[in-house]
């Protein structure tokens, strides 16, 4: 398998994962790397969800790093913000910090799905 098809397999399993965090809940890049098997690929996680479109249908926002926040990238040109309003209408409440308690919102998968 080349580089890019095992990236483009990773990825893809990235977008499977994403999909099934729930309305409400958040997951981290190093969470989701941890589910997949890959625990030192955070950052590759997070370079898959920056390909994805804001209005794809696999739940991008839902996914933040490992302190609660949303990480900023002057790349994104105004996404971080849609990523937070998206959150706070699916009912995340963010502190005068601008992080969200990971202990109240943190997906917990079933492992048995």
């Amino acid at each position: 398998m080349k580089t890019s098809d095992h990236q483009s397999f990773f990825y893809q399993q990235i977008y499977q994962l994403v999909r099934k965090i729930p309305s409400g809940k958040v997951a981290t890049y190093g969470q989701l790397a941890e589910l997949l098997g890959r625990p030192r690929h955070a950052r590759q996680v997070g370079y898959a969800l920056y390909r994805v479109a804001p209005d794809s249908n696999i739940p991008w926002q839902r996914v933040v790093n490992a302190q609660g926040m949303i990480s900023h990238s002057p790349q994104r040109q105004g996404s971080d913000d849609l990523q937070r309003i998206l959150l706070e209408q699916e009912g995340i409440t963010f502190n005068h910090q601008d992080k969200l308690d990971l202990r109240r919102y943190r997906w917990q998968p079933d492992l048995l799905e």
